[in-house]
């Protein structure tokens, strides 16, 4: 059963190893992000993997909400 992380990303046990993709696909959102890192278009993601726009930027929210959780402490040298 698929659990929803944030609006538009889902992770299921049974679709990619559990983990998170966009809502109603099987495509991680590791890599739209990692495309989207290396300059693909968002034109061009949502030709290659049948994505709407709004299906990346939840991608990219998800992101973002990642990076807000974590916490880096910096060691001073």
């Amino acid at each position: 059963m698929a659990v929803e992380i944030i609006p538009g990303v889902t992770a299921d046990p049974h679709v990619a190893f559990g983990k998170p993709v966009i809502a109603g696909t099987r495509v991680p959102v590791a890599l739209v992000l990692g495309q989207l890192g290396g300059g693909v278009a968002i034109t061009e993601l949502c030709a290659e993997y049948d994505l709407t726009p709004e299906q990346v930027q939840a991608a990219v929210r998800y992101g973002a909400w990642l990076a807000e959780q974590e916490t880096v402490r910096a060691s001073a040298e």
